[in-house]
């Protein structure tokens, strides 16, 4: 994969941890279903930004690794978003096949933690 660069003023908005990663959160663009979260460092960033293409930091591997490319399961990126804090990355993304290395659409199905009380109707 070529070296991408982050612009500086890009790169001084982003709050990076110390370990130099930012959590990306992909949500499918037409349904809203958040699909998955990963890290990305700033090569990553850029490089998303750069091809359209979902890229992430391999936290095991120690490598950037585009969403698909051994799968088959693409993310095209439609949009960026920082929140508030610049501490989040949101992909607004078309996604080709299933997010989850499981299978599932989303890395967030069937593991829905039940509230205390939720038989209540109690909300946080």
């Amino acid at each position: 994969m070529s070296s991408y660069q982050l612009p500086q003023d890009l790169a001084q908005q982003v709050s990076f941890n110390e370990a130099g990663l930012v959590p990306a959160i992909a949500q499918d663009v037409s349904s809203g279903v958040v699909l998955m979260m990963a890290w990305m460092n700033a090569e990553a960033l850029a490089a998303t930004l750069a091809t359209q293409r979902g890229t992430y930091w391999s936290r095991s591997r120690q490598e950037l690794w585009v969403k698909g490319e051994t799968s088959g399961h693409t993310q095209t990126v439609r949009s960026v978003h920082l929140d508030c804090d610049g501490d989040t990355v949101l992909l607004q993304v078309e996604q080709r096949g299933p997010a989850c290395h499981t299978g599932s659409e989303s890395c967030f199905t069937d593991r829905e933690i039940m509230l205390e009380n939720s038989a209540e109707g109690n909300n946080l």
